[in-house]
């Protein structure tokens, strides 16, 4: 299936025409976000918290101590919300009314399992490293016998989902675009700043290009 069919908990209901159900646009904002917020409820207490993750495939994969209240929850088969937001501009009106955000942001649910297998536990924080930053799982230690016994690894089956994204100039009143008001779009966007380096690193070590070429 090429979409995610719109049901009760992923149909877009406000402003449905900014509403997008094909897993491309989905994954491909899934896989440009750095970090995640996970909804869930426990003991009737709702809690969101953030965490960074990666996709496989159609699941979403985290990782923590194995003692982490999300990790036990999700272990245990609970239903998740999973939220994330990308910020490309603040859309500046001429009434405060109709400002606004361009964004686009992906609500996915789904319920998780823990993931015991070794090997699939390694190409999960593997998978979990690279969408950092890539590249960067070859040029490391891997994690010891240790470490991985002390990691928490879930993965959440993405059962329901959707996009939603707003894009381009605002959209004023019509007798407010006589207003002697600047009106537009300020883009914003991620960016790199140069590496710091380790005080305790050898100056012998040179700054990989991958981390020197960085971009999202």
């Amino acid at each position: 299936m090429t979409e995610f069919a719109k049901r009760g908990k992923n149909r877009i209901k406000r402003l449905p025409k900014r509403g997008h159900y094909d897993r491309e646009t989905i994954y491909r904002i899934l896989d440009e976000a750095l970090i995640c917020h996970v909804g869930f409820v426990e003991k009737g207490q709702p809690h969101v918290i953030p965490i960074n993750f990666a996709r496989v495939e159609d699941s979403i994969v985290l990782h923590g101590a194995r003692a982490s209240r999300l990790l036990k929850h999700i272990e245990e088969g609970h239903p998740v919300c999973v939220e994330v937001t990308i910020v490309d501009g603040l859309v500046l009106a001429r009434s405060v009314f109709n400002h606004s955000v361009n964004y686009r942001s992906v609500v996915l649910f789904g319920k998780g399992r823990p993931v015991e297998d070794e090997q699939e536990k390694l190409l999960a924080l593997k998978a979990i490293t690279e969408h950092l930053i890539p590249d960067r799982w070859q040029g490391v230690r891997p994690p010891n016998r240790k470490e991985l016994n002390a990691t928490g690894v879930v993965s959440i089956k993405i059962d329901e989902a959707s996009a939603k994204v707003r894009m381009g100039p605002p959209v004023d009143d019509q007798d407010d675009y006589a207003l002697p008001v600047w009106a537009g779009v300020l883009p914003l966007r991620e960016q790199t700043l140069s590496p710091i380096r380790d005080d305790l690193l050898s100056e012998d070590i040179p700054l990989p290009e991958y981390i020197a070429q960085y971009s999202r």
